[in-house]
């Protein structure tokens, strides 16, 4: 496994090293050891597949509040996304910046999002599929969300979505917090 650090510290795209034979390919999707060698948060304590059934279907800002903030490493196993992270730690020095990435089925990337920071997908293709890991697990209570045009990010999206829940587009202006 590659990792790859992005921007926004802890924000790192994960590049797989398939073996590759007669019989197909292997590769290693997790390891703790090497996860934590590189400062990353090694702990899996949920695992969600989320299928999406159209293309520019939208899913996000989701993040949850301390204490149940949690670390995500997210891969797509069919299909393609555009994924954006935006980091709302405000003890960070990338407070309020984001990064984006692709990801499909051909480059085999997974990215890991730490806590304190909120993701949105963007499907490009129909049936795409995702699998999440997170270092939490769910936790309604402590659920919050940013809505995909916030004000407060200017986000660019590669097109603008054409499938998001009431839930995402409810979502009121964040409010930056002051120093």
């Amino acid at each position: 496994m590659r990792f790859r650090q992005l921007s926004i510290a802890g924000v790192c795209i994960i590049e797989s090293e398939p073996f590759v034979d007669d019989r197909g390919m292997l590769r290693r999707h997790f390891c703790a050891e090497e996860f934590a060698a590189h400062g990353l948060c090694p702990k899996v304590a949920q695992g969600n597949i989320s299928e999406n059934t159209h293309r520019l279907t939208l899913r996000g800002f989701h993040y949850q509040e301390p204490p149940h903030g949690e670390a995500k490493t997210v891969s797509v196993l069919r299909g393609a996304l555009h994924t954006i992270v935006a980091d709302i730690r405000p003890a960070s020095s990338t407070y309020l910046k984001w990064v984006a990435a692709d990801l499909n089925e051909q480059n085999r990337f997974s990215i890991q999002v730490p806590p304190g920071c909120a993701m949105a997908i963007l499907t490009l293709a129909d049936n795409t599929v995702l699998h999440y890991y997170m270092s939490e697990p769910f936790c309604p209570q402590s659920c919050k969300g940013i809505r995909y045009n916030d004000p407060a990010f200017a986000f660019a999206w590669p097109v603008a979505p054409r499938v998001i829940s009431p839930k995402d587009l409810s979502y009121p202006d964040f409010q930056p917090v002051r120093s």
